[in-house]
């Protein structure tokens, strides 16, 4: 690289990464898994039950990012605990995967749910879905290249509407919702599952853990990292909670079971049919929250890369004008056009996507909670000004809760889980190819 080189410098307020963990949170998830979680779960005080437990362990999980977030500040995030930990080679894999897999797959999965239900707003024919899907993430990769500014705002703004959207929906549900549907009979105790309604409760919580790529450029970090996450995860919780109570009262168990679109179904017993188009149209702003978060701190860790690895040396720019890693923005929304394709050959967008990132991402999110306690270990002289509390033992159920969903996203996953496993290990080729330059260019000097 010529030139200066400039780095993440703190930028972003509470509000800011507080609006980016709820806003990556907070999307299609709690549209489309609440009719799985109730039909897993027997009864409604277990269905409630269930999401308080999500709640609660993935506070225990934030616990443990945030001593990491906040004794290791870098725009890496888990790759630099994992590199740390580990070493250079699996931070390589790491973060090879995530800018190819996890991130790029987890972008274009929310911008698939957006063109879906933007479709229903405006169908653009048959390839709706991914046309929007595929403008949605041109729109905010743009919006973020032109400055930091304009995509935190972005971020604020959507996540502002569609938490108020949701309290509009639960404050409507609870109202207005006929509660005689409610008095239909619970599932019998021989169809329950409370394990895979666990794994979709889980599910819909992920995300919050995307606060520990923006770590460098949080004003305070060491005082407001655990700040954002602990708020934050009160925030969703919060959320969960009281939109599944307003669920189970308005369509009860037996229909929030049998429901294909339960928030749709909770607004046409509320306020009639006509509903529908407000729903599609909050599941479309939420969407686009996630989407814009996903692809701001994702960036992140593709500058991470280019940092350290001189074969990628071109994603590590980092803009001073507009604070943002350009490169690493522009090159994250191709690979993510280039999964819209995928999906959309495979006509199947939204499954493909959960299939494509999950095993990769829970055998890397355990990688990281053993990363804490071997860091711990090494390193038990580095100032930490947060540390979990009850060690090891809150550790050691984070990486069990995440030993678990890697092997029950393996259990459930289709083909396109072998593609991104496939994937992953393609990158080997290219560490081996970034090693052998580097002894080559210590041999010329």
């Amino acid at each position: 690289m010529s030139g200066r080189v400039t780095v993440p410098k703190p930028t972003l307020s509470v509000r800011d990464v507080g609006s980016l963990v709820v806003g990556m949170v907070v999307g299609a998830g709690i549209f489309e898994t609440p009719a799985l979680v109730a039909s897993n779960a027997g009864n409604t005080s277990t269905v409630l039950f269930a999401w308080l437990l999500g709640g609660i362990m993935s506070l225990v999980g934030a616990l443990c990012y945030a001593e990491l977030a906040t004794a290791y500040p870098h725009s890496g995030g888990t790759y630099y605990y994992l590199k740390r930990a580990f070493g250079k080679s699996i931070g390589f894999l790491f973060i090879w995967a995530r800018m190819s897999v996890i991130q790029t797959g987890s972008i274009t999965l929310a911008a698939f749910v957006f063109g879906d239900y933007a479709s229903q707003l405006l169908p653009l024919g048959e390839y709706s879905s991914s046309l929007y899907a595929a403008a949605a993430i041109i729109l905010l990769t743009g919006l973020n290249i032109l400055g930091v500014w304009q995509g935190k705002w972005t971020q604020v703004a959507l996540t502002a509407t569609a938490v108020f959207g949701l309290l509009l929906l639960i404050g409507f549900g609870l109202m207005f919702a006929s509660p005689s549907t409610a008095t239909a009979p619970e599932s019998p105790a021989d169809q329950t599952n409370f394990g895979l309604a666990m794994v979709f409760v889980l599910l819909t919580y992920g995300g919050w853990n995307e606060a520990a790529y923006v770590s460098a450029e949080l004003y305070q970090n060491e005082h407001n990292m655990l700040r954002v996450l602990l708020v934050s995860i009160a925030l969703i919780t919060g959320i969960y909670l009281l939109i599944n109570l307003t669920y189970l009262q308005g369509l009860g168990l037996a229909g929030m079971s049998n429901s294909e679109a339960v928030a749709t179904d909770l607004m046409d017993n509320a306020m009639g049919e006509s509903s529908a188009i407000l729903i599609s149209l909050l599941i479309a702003i939420c969407t686009l929250g996630t989407t814009n978060a996903a692809i701001f701190t994702g960036a992140r860790t593709n500058y991470a890369l280019g940092q350290d690895f001189s074969l990628f040396s071109f994603l590590g720019r980092w803009n001073d004008h507009t604070k943002t890693p350009t490169s690493a923005l522009s090159v994250q929304g191709l690979i993510a056009l280039g999964l819209v394709l995928l999906g959309t050959l495979t006509r199947q967008g939204f499954e493909t996507m959960v299939d494509y990132t999950a095993p990769v991402f829970w055998f890397f999110f355990l990688l990281s909670g053993v990363a804490l306690l071997i860091l711990r270990r090494r390193e038990p002289e580095l100032s930490r000004p947060f540390r979990v509390p009850a060690y090891p033992w809150l550790p050691l159920i984070f990486c069990g809760m995440s030993g678990y969903l890697l092997y029950s996203s393996l259990t459930y996953a289709g083909i396109g889980a072998l593609l991104g496993v496939l994937i992953v290990v393609a990158g080997a080729p290219l560490l081996w190819l970034h090693r052998d330059r580097g002894s080559q260019n210590n041999n010329t000097n």
